[in-house]
């Protein structure tokens, strides 16, 4: 017991001995809070609220309602659309197994996005009013390029998974 005792004792002493924070002092001179905080706290970068790296653009759904939307690039279309309340279904959480995020894009844009793999092209087939500049929402980063577009969705998608 009295070995336990001493071996607490001991720690006990050694914690006493680091060294403990500081309260953070707000300075009158400077009118902010003493340097040491600075480095604990930080106002967001002005990039933090910049729109350079966002991207808007508007989705057109098959009755004609458009509603226009700001992404980040890098986010698929199909996030987009639903970080938006746009319907736009993605039956399949954009793992490439159906066809209901499919959308049709505007030659211009449609010339500039990623080329279309295999997997995408067969899920394609399966998709309703199927065009020449179609391509699944899942599997489009948005870019630079899109601003200002309109991506059309076909008024009906059928869920074949």
């Amino acid at each position: 017991m009295a070995a336990r005792m001493t071996s607490l004792l001991r720690v006990a002493a050694q914690a006493a001995r680091r060294p403990q924070p500081q309260p953070l002092l707000f300075s009158t001179v400077h009118r902010s809070v003493a340097p040491a905080a600075s480095a604990l706290c930080r106002w967001p970068s002005r990039r933090a609220f910049s729109t350079a790296d966002k991207v808007t653009f508007t989705f057109v759904d098959g009755e004609g309602e458009s509603t226009i939307v700001t992404a980040n690039e890098g986010q698929t279309l199909l996030d987009v659309a639903h970080e938006n309340d746009v319907e736009l279904e993605g039956a399949c959480g954009g793992e490439l197994a159906c066809s209901t995020c499919h959308l049709v894009f505007e030659k211009r844009v449609f010339d500039t996005l990623p080329e279309i793999s295999e997997e995408e092209e067969d899920m394609l087939d399966l998709a309703w009013g199927l065009t020449d500049t179609s391509r699944l929402g899942c599997q489009i980063p948005v870019t630079k390029d899109m601003d200002g577009m309109t991506v059309r969705i076909p008024d009906e998608a059928d869920n074949l998974m």
